[in-house]
């Protein structure tokens, strides 16, 4: 049985827009950290601003922390937290061989995407006093094919795939609980121990793979991620450390 860890809060709500703007309203008045979980929600959205299609029985929620941290670290999350999702589905199903990580914020399952995580700063300027972190899970059902972008992972749904049926509070539980464990750890001993374990996991490393930077389009071997979370890619013409893009198999 999961236990909900000390000195986390937890606000459920039956319905709301985005986990993630209810998280930033309820930070003026909740203390850090504190999770923020919705049972439904009306404008969910994704990375660079994309709808986020919830169908019924889904899991969204945020983590609202307090750092006093520069971007590139508290960006670092993203790697905390996909390293808890992959915990969290790996108490529920007993299954860890069936899941991966895709950088830089994916956790797949057997090949198909079953959970992504998206950070948004709540602070100003260079040092931040607040992180949202969202998170969401196909546990019930999959966005169809057609709700998501061309050419992505197909998403699939925790229950299809492995059979393993949980409610939305009952797997916050077991997320929340991974998830302070290693937030400790990376406060205590930095990225060095997360990075470790996240590549340990990593889907196609070693890999051809290609990274959509915005600019221009990449392809080449995964080789590795960086102390500072990039994406390591062997091209053609050398090694390319990237610090951000959608990554296509």
């Amino acid at each position: 049985m999961s236990r909900w860890p000390a000195g986390y809060g937890r606000v459920i709500l039956s319905e709301t827009g985005s986990t993630l703007d209810a998280a930033r309203q309820l930070a003026r008045e909740q203390p850090a950290p504190f999770w923020v979980l919705a049972h439904h929600q009306t404008a969910a959205r994704g990375r660079r601003g994309r709808p986020w299609a919830m169908p019924r029985g889904s899991f969204a929620a945020t983590l609202v922390l307090q750092t006093q941290e520069p971007p590139g670290v508290a960006a670092l999350r993203s790697f905390v937290m996909s390293l808890a999702l992959f915990e969290a589905f790996t108490a529920v199903t007993g299954r860890g061989d069936f899941f991966q990580l895709k950088w830089p914020n994916d956790v797949l399952l057997q090949g198909g995407k079953v959970a992504g995580i998206l950070l948004e700063s709540s602070g100003q300027g260079t040092q931040q006093s607040g992180l949202c972190i969202g998170v969401g899970v196909n546990l019930a059902a999959a966005p169809a094919p057609g709700d998501v972008e061309a050419g992505a992972v197909t998403p699939v749904a925790l229950s299809e795939v492995t059979g393993t049926v949980i409610g939305a509070e009952d797997f916050l539980c077991h997320l929340a609980e991974a998830y302070a464990v290693l937030e400790a750890q990376f406060r205590q001993f930095g990225f060095a121990p997360i990075r470790a374990a996240w590549l340990a996991h990593a889907a196609r490393l070693g890999e051809v793979i290609t990274a959509r930077t915005g600019r221009e389009s990449l392809t080449g071997s995964f080789e590795d991620v960086d102390a500072e979370g990039h994406l390591m890619l062997r091209t053609h013409t050398g090694l390319r450390r990237i610090a951000a893009a959608e990554v296509f198999f």
